[in-house]
């Protein structure tokens, strides 16, 4: 039987590695390539863009893939217009 790890924040990391790996792929960058200029191994950054592999990653190795990528690190957050809680 497989257990699944879950976290609170599991759909925005999720589309966070979706976000990278669509901004990586339009600027025509192999993965070997955006994790070289990010200063990470291509397993972690495959890790990190893989929908179905959750794996945190700390706001060092965020801001390291923006710098690579040329884009502010919000951005890769803030992929649609905010929605407000109410």
């Amino acid at each position: 039987m497989s257990k699944e790890v879950g976290f609170k924040n599991r759909d925005r990391f999720i589309e966070l590695g979706l976000t990278i790996a669509s901004l990586r792929k339009m600027q025509g960058m192999s993965q070997e390539m955006l994790a070289e200029k990010a200063k990470i191994s291509r397993s972690h950054l495959s890790s990190i863009e893989a929908p179905n592999i959750i794996r945190p990653f700390s706001l060092e190795v965020l801001y390291n893939i923006a710098d690579a990528l040329e884009v502010n690190p919000a951005d890769l957050l803030n992929t649609t217009l905010p929605s407000y809680k109410k």
